[in-house]
């Protein structure tokens, strides 16, 4: 062993190799550096902090997969608000994704397929009800036949196909529509629940405001970015901006199907304890509070789609800010500061999919987690200069 110098930087160690050795087959974890030195990549195995904020449907799903794939992580879940007080618990919470121009199709289906299969297993369980999820059937209709009659995600949902001339009859103002199953997934009982598995992982939840990432700087290893709109203010980015929609939380336990018109303007979402009526799409509308135009309107358009409404009992109306982005923005970064830097995941950007897409990209946010696990725990050693 006279060619190799032991080296121990803290609690890792690592091996140099004379030069001398420059002939041999090494192992794809050694290196060589400018100077011909060969060295072992510094392997540590301390638990990695992580920080997600964000605790929406898309932060807490991130956290519960973090928790559960990678080792010796420690997940802490930031957010001013948490469940009933979020976005996601405004929403109405249906698996019907909404195609985008902008991202790949391929990448829609993955996560739109991985989500379905997730809310799938949940909804064949004892602990459905419990949990919020429950199968849903229904039609999706349009004043004009789509330019795709097809959509991407037809063979992921359930017995999806074209409705036929008897079935539009139903709706006076259509002349095309799908029908099939999908999922709904209330959040006001889901969130709860992935809080609870996430803290049966060793997660935690903390209450904070978070301004700026360096706040986290030296508290945590890696940061994950679920803010949602949020993320506007907390990176800068001008390209995420909300769209509002007001909701109304009705009792009319007769109704068993949605009805959803194909842009979204209008739609009714049967639940476990209640039916959802929707909505509005308002861009750049800041707004929080209810508005009672909006709120006539939306009842009078999902009267005329579903005349029985007219007795339903009003429960609650609510709104949220759906933080719009062309393209859903998942993807690391790391971040440089003065002589230090940090590890990035951002996971934010949904717009209207975000109980469509979350587990999908929740799934995806982990893996890059994990590559940035990887890149901090195994750093190249570098050997000394010689003088």
């Amino acid at each position: 062993m006279k060619h190799v110098k032991h080296v121990q930087t803290g609690a890792s160690h690592a091996l140099e190799l004379d030069p001398a050795l420059s002939n041999i087959s090494l192992p794809d974890a050694v290196g060589r550096n400018e100077r011909g030195i060969f060295h072992l990549v510094l392997c540590t195995m301390d638990k990695m902090r992580v920080a997600v904020i964000g605790a929406g449907v898309v932060g807490l799903s991130t956290a519960v997969c973090i928790a559960e794939s990678i080792p010796d992580c420690s997940v802490t879940v930031i957010a001013e608000k948490f469940s009933p007080y979020t976005t996601s618990d405004v929403a109405a919470g249906i698996l019907s994704p909404h195609f985008s121009r902008e991202t790949p199709i391929e990448r829609q289906k993955r996560w739109f397929d991985d989500t379905f299969a997730h809310i799938f297993s949940i909804a064949q369980s004892e602990e459905a009800s419990e949990i919020g999820v429950q199968f849903l059937s229904g039609w999706e209709i349009f004043k004009e036949a789509p330019i795709e009659p097809i959509p991407y995600w037809s063979d992921s949902v359930l017995a999806f196909r074209m409705m036929n001339n008897s079935e539009l009859k139903r709706f006076p103002q259509a002349t095309f529509g799908w029908t099939y199953t999908t999922l709904l997934c209330e959040c006001t009982s889901y969130l709860p629940w992935l809080e609870k598995r996430l803290k049966n992982a060793g997660g935690q939840l903390q209450t904070g405001k978070i301004t700026g990432f360096w706040e986290l700087h030296g508290k945590y290893e890696i940061i994950v970015n679920c803010s949602g709109i949020g993320a506007r203010a907390l990176t800068g980015d001008m390209n995420v901006y909300p769209v509002r929609g007001q909701i109304h939380k009705v009792h009319a336990p007769w109704l068993k199907h949605f009805v959803r018109v194909g842009d979204g303007t209008s739609y009714i979402y049967p639940g476990i304890s209640s039916v959802t009526l929707g909505g509005t799409r308002q861009k750049d509308d800041w707004r929080m509070s209810v508005d009672p135009s909006d709120s006539e309107a939306i009842f009078k358009a999902c009267c005329a789609l579903e005349p029985s409404l007219q007795r339903a009992r009003k429960l609650f109306e609510g709104v949220g800010l759906r933080p719009v982005r062309a393209v859903l923005r998942l993807e690391k970064e790391k971040l440089e500061g003065e002589g230090s830097h940090m590890y990035l995941v951002h996971n934010y950007g949904h717009g209207g999919t975000g109980v469509t897409f979350h587990w999908g990209t929740a799934k995806e946010a982990a893996q890059l987690v994990q590559e940035c696990v990887t890149e901090i725990r195994c750093r190249p050693v570098r050997p000394k200069p010689k003088l």
